[in-house]
């Protein structure tokens, strides 16, 4: 299987690539309006142009290649239809070998189980292919939807970080979950590049 690809029973995780422009247009010009604070908006018709795609693959293929970002799309596997994203993102090295987790879902796709799947997903892909040995979740106290998902993946909540993200005008808390490679069944080993010094 491809770097940084999954297929599960429902999905293809996996980067975007050229060929899936008129995928990616339709999907941020068919959300549904945002159903609750967190959720995502469709772009400005100007924002979804063919130059605008090439410069975001450009972007995202830099910060993969600089061992930085992780940004993946989330298809179905039989339509080829994109879902949601998910995300390895902010990855450090050094002592902590580590990385947020990030996970959208297509607002019409909500409720489903495809957020369980794709991030679930995710993780074995920064495990086993990033070669990290921890993830991180910093979810605001009151996205109930989120918090339910990284419990139902089997992350542990470490704690409350204070007015740790600065979110639409105001600093926010954010309820910390974490997970390390061991929980998930993958001995960390790292490479020469990934190894603390």
């Amino acid at each position: 299987m491809a770097l940084f690809t999954r297929k599960t029973k429902r999905l293809i995780i996996r980067p975007l690539a050229l060929s899936d422009f008129v995928e990616w247009k339709t999907y941020f010009s068919s959300m549904s309006p945002p159903q609750n604070k967190w959720d995502n908006k469709n772009r400005d018709p100007s924002d979804l142009s063919k130059p605008s795609f090439r410069k975001i693959l450009k972007s995202q293929k830099n910060l993969r290649d600089s061992d930085k970002f992780f940004d993946l799309a989330v298809f179905f596997f039989f339509s080829g239809k994109i879902v949601g994203t998910v995300a390895a993102m902010d990855v450090l090295r050094g002592l902590g070998q580590t990385s947020y987790l990030g996970y959208f879902i297509h607002n019409k796709f909500w409720g489903k189980g495809y957020g369980k799947e794709a991030t679930l997903a995710m993780i074995d892909i920064a495990f086993r292919d990033i070669k990290l040995h921890r993830i991180e979740a910093g979810i605001e106290p009151s996205n109930r939807r989120s918090i339910m998902l990284a419990r139902s993946i089997g992350l542990r909540k470490e704690g409350l970080k204070k007015r740790a993200v600065y979110l639409r005008g105001k600093w926010n808390d954010l309820v910390m979950y974490s997970a390390t490679c061991e929980e998930f069944g993958v001995e960390w080993k790292g490479t020469p590049k990934t190894r603390p010094r």
